[in-house]
């Protein structure tokens, strides 16, 4: 009879027991499904910074704005230009949007400013807003033109007018160079537009 009631005691046990291991076992998974996530989102966001960084997106978005550039195509030649990263060319072209000093002080003269200094173009703030000041105004030269607009930025506008000017199509651009520049940046400014839509206000 002792017999009988342990054995029914522990039949009414194993239930319990079951469910326990149940509950515990989806705490785990969740847990784990949660890790999972998270890490997933970290290598995604490094991956990220790596192949297509972003930064200074504020300034990117206030120019854009305030000169009626498109963002992501800001910083797409920002990407194409120096990979976010402050530096001068041998060419003395400088900082995040690579401006040489002749054309730095182009822009000084086309905006009115009279306070420059060749080692303000060190500062992203300001480099931005010269580079963005510079691409509005290649782009009104050129009717909003996007392809002769890049292409005189790279090459300069008197290469983008032998290459018919607001006319030009990719095709037209005999530099290689400057072709794989411009074709890179529209890339970049698709992948910019799709990947980083809310940081670039979109």
């Amino acid at each position: 009879m002792a017999n009988a009631s342990k054995s029914s005691s522990r039949s009414r046990r194993s239930p319990a027991r079951a469910a326990r291991a149940v509950f515990v076992l989806a705490g785990l998974v969740a847990v784990a499904v949660v890790a999972i996530f998270l890490l997933s989102d970290f290598f995604e966001r490094g991956i990220r910074e790596v192949t297509l960084p972003l930064r200074h997106e504020n300034i990117i978005r206030q120019q854009a704005d305030e000169k009626g550039v498109d963002a992501a195509l800001i910083a797409a030649v920002i990407y194409s230009e120096s990979r976010f990263v402050d530096q001068t060319s041998s060419a003395d072209a400088r900082g995040l949007m690579q401006i040489t000093p002749e054309t730095a002080n182009d822009i000084e003269r086309l905006s009115g400013g009279t306070s420059f200094e060749l080692e303000d173009l060190s500062d992203p703030d300001i480099n931005i807003r010269y580079g963005t000041f510079y691409l509005a105004h290649l782009l009104d030269i050129y009717d909003g033109d996007v392809v002769a607009a890049l292409a005189a930025y790279n090459a300069g506008p008197g290469n983008a007018e032998e290459w018919g000017g607001s006319r030009m199509t990719l095709e037209d651009i005999t530099f290689p160079e400057t072709k794989e520049y411009v074709k890179g940046v529209l890339e970049k400014q698709r992948e910019y537009r799709h990947i980083y839509d809310l940081e670039l206000g979109y």
